[in-house]
């Protein structure tokens, strides 16, 4: 008699405390958000080496995060970047592979030239976005900073700061371009308004920092210039330095808030850049190329709530993991289709990615067929632990021919663990590592008509 009432008294407990043990675990989703720096090489913090760059924002979400050193995109051009960034997809799929159609066969403003700017618009609808598989699960978004694809409605965003094509000066951000550079209450008001509808939220912050124009605050300026170093350096220096401000206000915002602990911070660069230290441009090898300097970038992953340690992983990731990882996060629907991995139970559990390496393509900044990816494909790569094999192809460039000579028309084997800065080619001595590695890329991305410019081996 005894016994059942004691276990009598353990099954009440039990029911009162199983309720509150599943609301807990099932309260609401993580709040999300996605961080984007504009143009930034992969060395340019602090908590990445750089002996100068002040960074004390990133570096802090650094050791609050999972932080992965060898992040990479698949294509280092800003459209195309933050396509797969809002999709999911890799280039060749979404179709969006540069930032503009060819002015070459259709003249700027013409009504051929603006038909094929919507039609590469109207790309994003074939696809369910981001936003739009968070707002199955009661989300609420905002898009802030750089966006190319028309209105923030059509990317399935809520809210929003970008008006778009075909509106006076709707290319690749118009009136979200201000956020950072100009504060950021709208992001703050937004915030304010989904917590007082008591929803879950994700916020696009993708300001146009420390992208050109390099016009820093005066009194960041003058801290870079203190050490005699050339002024197109000093701008870009004191222009990470702003953006690393920015971030700073958005965590701070959200901290004030009281819900930094509930939501899940991404970080990454939408492709990268080398200061060129006579002008205000980017040096060779660099933004639109497949080389370390075009491609490479941080990714961090900070999840207080979430059950995510802070860690410094060594694998490869690439930003084509980001979608699903945060729909994961979300509980929400992950389409079948997508490329990449979701990370969740890796970064919770601290568990290695099997995954033996990643890919990525590079087309030219101008589009010359927006129905062909193929027409502008200049690169097709894949890493693989410490090697990475590039194939060139001839794809036609219109702009920035200087940026891709292709004078290197073999294929490109490097050693990035004793070679950093790609400048051996060890394809010669390397044949079978070539040819298996050809041949995964040919199954990832199979080409219909481009060749490449000399065969594999």
């Amino acid at each position: 008699m005894t016994r059942k009432i004691i276990s009598s008294v353990a099954l009440i407990a039990a029911s009162c405390i199983l309720p509150a043990a599943i609301a807990k675990k099932n309260k609401q989703a993580p709040n999300v958000v996605l961080i984007l720096s504009d143009d930034q090489a992969w060395t340019d913090y602090g908590f990445m080496g750089h002996e100068t760059i002040s960074s004390p924002h990133l570096d802090k979400l650094s050791k609050e995060s999972v932080l992965f050193r060898r992040g990479y995109v698949p294509t280092a051009l800003c459209r195309p970047s933050l396509m797969t960034l809002i999709t999911g997809h890799y280039s060749h799929r979404n179709g969006v592979t540069g930032n503009d159609p060819s002015p070459k066969y259709a003249q700027r403003n013409s009504k051929l030239y603006n038909e094929r700017r919507a039609q590469l618009i109207s790309y994003i609808d074939k696809f369910d976005t981001l936003p739009e598989l968070l707002g199955e699960k009661g989300y609420l978004s905002h898009q802030s900073g750089k966006w190319w694809e028309g209105n923030f409605k059509q990317g399935g965003f809520t809210h929003g700061m970008t008006r778009g094509f075909p509106q006076p000066g709707g290319r690749h951000g118009d009136d979200g371009l201000k956020i950072g550079r100009n504060g950021m209450k709208p992001i703050e008001d937004f915030v304010d308004h989904a917590i007082s509808k008591k929803k879950p939220f994700f916020l696009w912050y993708a300001p146009f920092l420390p992208h050109t124009l390099h016009n820093p605050p005066p009194r960041l300026l003058e801290k870079y210039k203190k050490e005699g170093r050339p002024l197109p350096i000093a701008k870009y220096y004191a222009m990470c330095d702003w953006f690393d401000e920015t971030c700073g206000q958005l965590v701070s915002y959200l901290e004030k808030k009281k819900v930094r602990d509930d939501t899940l911070i991404v970080y990454v660069t939408d492709n990268g850049w080398i200061q060129n230290p006579a002008r205000n441009g980017y040096a060779p090898r660099s933004k639109q190329t497949p080389y370390e300097g075009g491609i490479r970038t941080p990714i961090m992953y900070s999840w207080p709530n979430g059950g995510l340690k802070p860690a410094d992983r060594k694998e490869l990731v690439s930003s084509i993991d980001i979608v699903p990882t945060i729909l994961g996060a979300a509980g929400a629907r992950i389409p079948d289709d997508l490329p990449g991995l979701n990370l969740m139970d890796h970064l919770k559990t601290g568990k290695a990615i099997g995954r033996k390496g990643i890919f990525g393509e590079s087309f030219a900044h101008d589009i010359a067929d927006i129905q062909k990816p193929e027409a502008s494909l200049l690169f097709r790569w894949r890493i693989e632990g410490k090697w990475k094999l590039l194939l060139t192809y001839d794809g036609e460039v219109n702009r920035y021919k200087s940026t891709h000579p292709r004078t290197e028309k073999r294929p490109q084997l490097y050693d990035l663990s004793k070679d950093p800065h790609e400048k051996t080619n060890l394809a010669g001595k390397q044949p079978e590592i070539v040819s298996d590695l050809a041949a995964k890329i040919a199954k990832w991305y199979p080409l219909k008509e481009r060749k490449a410019l000399t065969a594999y081996k």
